[in-house]
């Protein structure tokens, strides 16, 4: 299967926009003071656990995705 040009680069910038997101969000969820994160003893929560889950699936997902929109610009690039 070959990718177009704008379904490449729209994959790529899927992937890296997923990492930044993502990476951000975990950034905050480490520092969540709202106590929902962590509980009065500094435990994580189970929306602590919930929430780093969604992150790592996210974070794997941004790296297949990113990946094809990458091998199909680097394909594009090799057949101009």
């Amino acid at each position: 299967m070959k990718l177009s040009r704008p379904v490449s680069w729209f994959l790529l910038a899927f992937g890296v926009w997923s990492w930044v997101i993502w990476i951000t969000f975990v950034k905050n969820l480490v520092k969540d003071g709202s106590g929902l994160a962590f509980d009065d003893a500094g435990d994580p929560t189970g929306y602590f656990w919930v929430h780093l889950l969604l992150a790592v699936v996210s974070f794997v997902l941004g790296t297949v995705v990113g990946g094809i929109g990458l091998r199909g610009v680097r394909a594009l690039r090799q057949t101009s």
